[in-house]
């Protein structure tokens, strides 16, 4: 029986694979409705032609099917009960639990004012020392992982979300095989930390026009455990380079003039709507904050693409992952890793050595690549040389390697013991203070 503000039609003016378009009125952007039985949402409104996005395409849909319009836009039920549960795109559950009871709110809401901000100054630790060391993070930022397609990234994700000092982990997977999805809930299932996640999942069984409504979805619970419970959310977003793909499978069924590299022209918008969302709020609100790491997959690692290159744009640094030959495992890039907001923890939130501890051994590392590429073309090396590929070696194999689970302190112990073992402290050019202070004892 159809609710009293639903708009019933029956007629349908066109149809492409994704979209069917109407006459109607009252009718609102953003606005669900229902197609034929298929859930579908407003995209375009022009007078009074509505285009309807419907998300398991419109094959079987007569042009005299029913439209029915629910008056409203998609919204997701918030409470704590969201802890621990696996959603849908469109917040429903599928892990076999009740119906969450709550607030219901719209999804994809605005960002928060900039005057009501706060500068990011709280550390989040990953207890990846590869990030923390060299790209430590701080609450409120937002930060992409660039990595292949065939690396990890997943794995790595899940590792953040183990071991991220933060109040919550929301998780917002797109395009997720089963493997993957199956993947994220044992890891999480078996390390007991499920009272502190949220996940909303898009699998490749699922419509790709369905992750869409991912981010939204996964900001939405983020904004209420900053916003209503004052809490320190980190959201973790894979794939945003899959999600970007069915952006341009939408605007190319809706017959839109493409952009660079066959996106959508609203691409730069799109991501920022989403990016943006990361805030620090001052302690007179709450002190809440959303940080966000979103994987970006490069095809053939081309950083030039519009998905990275609009991504770079909006975000403050990168992360990146990269194999190294040497130790054989994969680990993040000290070289074309950049946080921007680092120095507002390192040193000040982090132990006093570590501004001083990071740059030291990226010169170092630095001189290794030097002395390598020295080796590579028949030159001879010196001692130096030689200390500084074995100092390389170690340093990627003991702090760079993704599987490397330590804290900020021991990140910087071990960081001192490589620079004891293969240097004199005149060579590692830190302040006098802190190498009489470190320095490992004989």
């Amino acid at each position: 029986m159809a609710k009293a503000f639903q708009k019933i039609y029956t007629q349908i003016t066109a149809i492409t694979k994704a979209t069917c378009s109407l006459k109607a009125e009252g009718v609102g952007n953003d606005e669900l409705a229902t197609v034929n039985g298929k859930l579908a949402q407003v995209v375009k409104i022009i007078g009074d032609e509505v285009t309807l996005q419907v998300f398991q395409g419109t094959e079987g849909i007569p042009t005299n099917a029913e439209v029915v319009f629910l008056g409203k836009a998609p919204s997701l039920k918030v409470s704590d009960q969201l802890a621990g549960r696996f959603f849908n795109a469109y917040g429903e559950p599928i892990d076999g639990g009740p119906q969450i009871e709550g607030k219901e709110i719209e999804i994809g809401g605005p960002s928060v004012n900039p005057v009501r901000r706060k500068q990011p100054s709280e550390l989040i630790a990953t207890g990846i020392a590869g990030i923390d060391l060299n790209n430590t993070l701080v609450s409120g930022q937002k930060i992409p992982f660039f990595a292949d397609p065939d690396q990890p990234y997943n794995q790595v994700m899940a590792n953040v979300a183990l071991r991220a000092e933060a109040d919550k982990i929301i998780l917002g997977g797109m395009g997720l095989t089963n493997d993957d999805y199956l993947y994220f809930k044992n890891v999480f299932s078996n390390a007991g930390v499920l009272d502190h996640i949220v996940s909303f999942v898009n699998t490749t069984e699922n419509p790709p026009v369905e992750r869409l409504l991912i981010p939204d979805m996964a900001l939405a619970a983020a904004e209420y455990f900053a916003v209503e419970k004052h809490e320190k959310v980190l959201v973790l977003l894979t794939d945003m380079t899959l999600y970007a793909d069915a952006l341009a499978i939408v605007s190319n069924r809706m017959d839109q003039i493409p952009s660079k590299d066959s996106m959508p022209g609203s691409l730069y918008s799109d991501l920022a709507k989403i990016y943006e969302k990361a805030v620090q709020f001052p302690e007179e609100i709450g002190g809440g904050s959303i940080t966000i790491i979103a994987v970006t997959t490069l095809s053939g690692g081309d950083i030039t693409h519009a998905i990275p290159d609009n991504t770079g744009y909006i975000t403050e640094g990168q992360l990146y992952l990269r194999r190294d030959s040497e130790i054989g495992k994969v680990i993040v890039d000290p070289f074309r890793s950049l946080s921007r907001l680092k120095q507002l923890v390192a040193g000040k939130k982090t132990r006093e050595d570590h501004p001083q501890v990071m740059n030291a051994a990226v010169r170092l590392y630095a001189d290794a690549a030097n002395a390598k590429t020295k080796k590579e073309n028949g030159f001879d090396l010196t001692d130096y040389d030689n200390r500084c590929l074995d100092f390389a070696r170690d340093y990627s194999r003991e702090i760079l390697a993704i599987d490397v689970n330590i804290n900020t302190v021991q990140m910087l112990d071990i960081a001192w013991q490589l620079f004891g073992k293969y240097f004199k402290p005149e060579e590692v050019n830190i302040k006098q203070a802190l190498v009489e202070k470190y320095w490992p004892k004989a």
